[in-house]
């Protein structure tokens, strides 16, 4: 009985195994809002890393983390570090596109884990609104595949993203 028990067991941790490694090889996550404001008064605080403390979720994690600036005040070049607690890890962004449109960040986590992700803002105005949206994407290994069967990234960060957003939402709309 236990051999059967233990064979059964070993099937399912295999057949999980197995079907970690057949999902994407990459990683996609974004949402979107509609803010009742023009791009110009929204993409400067995008643009200005140094603005994000006003509007991002993620700053509120661990509102004790380390902080520095490099490169330029704003736009491609602007870099900003973080080392914060175990929630928050560590990692460097640096804006790497930059137009009214569309802002492009390299986000590179180095703590808890390593890894290297774009992160995108588009900016598309309509009306007396503006359609912002926030993505991140990157590669998935097989680890990150493994631990999103038990844990949904898209729910973990897109929670993250829809606070932010209503965060630049609340800023801009005063």
């Amino acid at each position: 009985m236990f051999k059967i028990i233990a064979i059964v067991i070993a099937v399912v941790i295999a057949g999980v195994l197995i079907y970690a490694a057949t999902l994407p090889d990459s990683f996609r996550v974004e949402r979107s809002a509609s803010i009742k404001a023009p791009p110009e008064k929204i993409y400067p605080l995008i643009n200005d890393l140094h603005s994000m403390q006003t509007w991002s979720a993620w700053e509120k994690v661990d509102p004790g983390m380390k902080r520095a600036h490099s490169g330029g005040a704003s736009g491609t070049g602007a870099v900003y570090e973080w080392e914060g607690n175990k929630d928050i890890g560590q990692g460097r962004m640096e804006i790497t596109e930059s137009s009214p449109s569309r802002v492009s960040i390299r986000m590179d986590f180095i703590k808890p884990f390593a890894a290297q992700n774009t992160v995108e803002f588009t900016l598309k105005p309509g009306g007396d609104t503006t359609r912002v949206t926030q993505a991140i994407s990157g590669p998935s290994p097989y680890i990150a595949k493994l631990f999103g069967l038990f844990c949904s990234m898209d729910k973990m960060i897109g929670e993250k993203f829809e606070e932010s957003l209503a965060g630049l939402k609340s800023i801009t709309e005063k």
